[in-house]
């Protein structure tokens, strides 16, 4: 039992290393700066655990805790600024390819929010096409192509959503991704989403998720032009990095 914990550590670990080298790879393909930004991460807490050793005039042993500590900060900011700058080449790669606010959405997991991977509308012609989903929240419209034919889209979802929340307060949201004046930036899609105000209970939720997935089920076999498949226009942030 104790060699089969060992080897479940150890196969964890090396997991993890490994994806760390992926990530680093898919990143610096692209951002070639990297490795300095994530080396100044690093050098900088330790550079300030030095300092403040030599003005505190410590003894030998608080010299090592305090390094050890900078090392530690030090590691911890440059698995951070890795991450950060990894979703940026990500959200950039992803940027203007069909399917990637459904590929941004799916990633959402907080405050009960959930996403179809399959979009409500889709245009054959343009891949145009809109989202629909809920959480604590309220509900989610997010469209992404052509401003105008989207908004054209989402009027025709609103009106669907409300029919079966009527008498309800439950805030529906427009949300059209792009680099238009009305529009939201894909990196900025999930800040967007999860900044909004809780409006609605767990129970609630779970009512408004119960609806929306019956109506869901109704649109799929009438609204989807034929065709079309809708996982082909999907974008998936984990193949980008590599994994």
């Amino acid at each position: 039992m104790a060699s089969d914990s060992k080897k479940d550590k150890k196969s964890k670990k090396s997991s993890t290393i490994s994806q760390i080298r992926q990530i680093f790879k898919f990143t610096y393909a692209d951002d070639r700066s990297l490795p300095w930004y994530m080396a100044v991460a690093f050098i900088l807490p330790v550079l300030v655990a030095v300092a403040i050793c030599l003005v505190m005039r410590t003894g030998w042993l608080t010299w090592i805790l305090t390094i050890l500590l900078g090392v530690m900060v030090g590691v911890l900011l440059a698995t951070i600024t890795l991450t950060r700058r990894s979703d940026r080449v990500g959200y950039r790669q992803m940027d203007g390819r069909p399917g990637a606010a459904g590929a941004v959405l799916a990633n959402i997991s907080k405050a009960g929010f959930d996403f179809p991977q399959d979009p409500v509308w889709i245009d054959p012609k343009t891949k145009d096409a809109v989202w629909r989903g809920s959480g604590r929240t309220g509900v989610y419209l997010v469209g992404e192509g052509d401003y105008g034919r989207v908004m054209k889209a989402m009027n025709r979802e609103e009106e669907r959503v409300r029919r079966i929340t009527q008498g309800s307060a439950i805030p529906i949201y427009r949300i059209s991704v792009g680099r238009g004046d009305k529009q939201v930036p894909l990196e900025k899609l999930q800040r967007t989403i999860i900044r909004k105000k809780v409006k609605l209970t767990s129970e609630e939720l779970d009512q408004l998720k119960g609806r929306l997935k019956t109506l869901q089920m109704r649109q799929s076999s009438l609204n989807m032009p034929k065709g079309v498949d809708p996982t082909k226009v999907h974008v998936s942030r984990r193949a980008l990095r590599g994994k």
